[in-house]
């Protein structure tokens, strides 16, 4: 029997492509369906509808909808952080090639404004010295869009990764600050709905343990190549950039994470942002309440 799953991802996933072409879903009775969502609000009406089993997100949106009483759906859903995928694949904040010198006031586009990348962005400017007040917020959706909205213009700075970043480099954009800067940190992490249906829960784990297999392969050097070639295709990057962006998602400080482990200092990262931009009551639950949100064989 083979169970059905479908996944909501911002940028297609070079690692569902290596599980696909590998086999690897198929022989864990899977047959895995990729989509592409527009903004996260879209990604999390989705997922809460069963339009989607899984998602890839970042672990501040996770947060939002599980805690937050306001949020951009309006309620609170049970969710399910099933691992953590990467440490971000290149984020940073960027500025078109229209702004010059260090950050000055003009536009930042974003997925939405009060969740996920948009506060990492926050946080670089205003250490820039960049008012917040002084800023227009335009939002964008997804990654992809905001590529093409930096080039274009339609902003001056945005938060890019997943070789995302190395598009917009290649058209002219620049680098402002890297994620690093703000201390440790998860782009990723796997998401669900949390259900008690025990078939469901069965196939997300087969998922997971896929998804972990391949990290694992990908890690271990011998699959540059396919990586390579899985970028190209799926990012539009040329050679020099897919094999740049291989090094970054090797390298355990911003690449992908070995045994999809979710560690509390990235978590409190996260909250530490989202309570100094957009503060709530509603946080102080949050590290109290780790094991009924993340997957206890992931955390750490």
């Amino acid at each position: 029997m083979t169970d059905d799953i479908t996944i909501g991802t911002f940028t297609p996933s070079f690692l569902l492509e290596l599980a696909q072409r590998d086999g690897r879903f198929t022989d864990a009775g899977l047959r895995v369906t990729e989509t592409a969502v527009t903004s996260s609000p879209q990604q999390f009406r989705s997922l809460a509808a069963g339009e989607y089993d899984l998602i890839f997100t970042n672990p501040d949106n996770v947060i939002a909808y599980q805690f937050l009483s306001v949020n951009p759906l309006g309620e609170k859903l049970s969710l399910r952080v099933l691992g953590g995928v990467d440490r971000g694949l290149g984020l940073g904040l960027f500025r078109g090639p229209a702004v010059v010198g260090t950050p000055l006031v003009g536009s930042l586009g974003v997925d939405v404004a009060t969740s996920g990348f948009a506060f990492l962005a926050y946080e670089m400017l205003t250490r820039r010295g960049v008012a917040m007040s002084d800023l227009t917020i335009e939002t964008l959706g997804a990654t992809p869009r905001r590529v093409q909205a930096l080039v274009e213009g339609r902003c001056d700075y945005t938060i890019l990764n997943a070789g995302n970043d190395l598009v917009a480099a290649g058209r002219g954009c620049t680098l402002v600050a890297p994620v690093s800067e703000i201390g440790p940190y998860l782009g990723t992490v796997l998401a669900a709905m949390r259900t008690g249906d025990a078939p469901r829960v069965d196939a997300h784990n087969r998922f997971r343990d896929v998804l972990d297999d391949t990290i694992t392969s990908v890690l271990s050097g011998n699959r540059d190549h396919d990586v390579v070639t899985a970028l190209q295709s799926l990012v539009g990057l040329d050679d020099e950039g897919a094999r740049q962006h291989l090094q970054c998602v090797k390298d355990l400080a911003t690449g992908l994470v070995p045994g999809l482990r979710v560690d509390t200092a990235s978590i409190a990262t996260v909250v530490a942002l989202r309570e100094k931009h957009l503060p709530s009551d509603d946080l102080s639950v949050v590290f109290e309440s780790l094991e009924s949100f993340i997957d206890a064989n992931v955390l750490e």
